[in-house]
């Protein structure tokens, strides 16, 4: 089988790399925590936390599956794998049981700040390797920031 070769410099094609890669660890690890959440989030404000989840994992394997997409097209491997995953997670865990809407927000509210603050270290790393990949980090950045600033709101 042939390999997938890109126009990007093997410098660029690294760097750019793992930028992708860190995004898509990061995304499918929100992706999981956002829907473990989902099924133990309880209070008085169940029901709109519950939907607000659907959406931050609905958005998150979105951008999952077009990072490891731009990924392939530049010639760079991506790895999904829950091993993978587990090993560069920088999401803390979620306690096993029902889990307070109050507590709830704020745990999203923090995972999504600092998802936000390594997207936006990945913006900067590939703006000049690669604008194309950094449009799509932005893209991410996007609608990751609109979420954050949903669950803020709702403390």
């Amino acid at each position: 089988m042939s390999a997938i070769r890109s126009p990007l410099s093997d410098e660029a094609r690294t760097i750019t790399g793992e930028a992708l890669q860190g995004a898509l660890v990061d995304l499918i690890d929100l992706s999981l925590f956002a829907k473990q959440l989902h099924w133990n989030v309880t209070g008085r404000t169940f029901r709109s936390v519950h939907h607000q989840l659907d959406e931050v994992v609905a958005l998150a394997r979105r951008y999952a599956d077009q990072a490891a997409e731009r990924a392939v097209a530049i010639g760079v491997n991506p790895d999904g794998q829950s091993t993978t995953i587990a090993r560069g997670t920088h999401l803390h865990g979620v306690e096993a049981g029902y889990v307070s809407d109050e507590k709830v927000v704020r745990l999203v509210t923090d995972v999504l700040a600092g998802v936000v603050t390594r997207m936006r270290t990945r913006m900067d790393a590939t703006e000049k390797p690669d604008p194309v990949t950094q449009d799509l980090i932005i893209d991410i950045i996007h609608d990751l920031e609109e979420q954050h600033w949903m669950f803020q709101a709702m403390v």
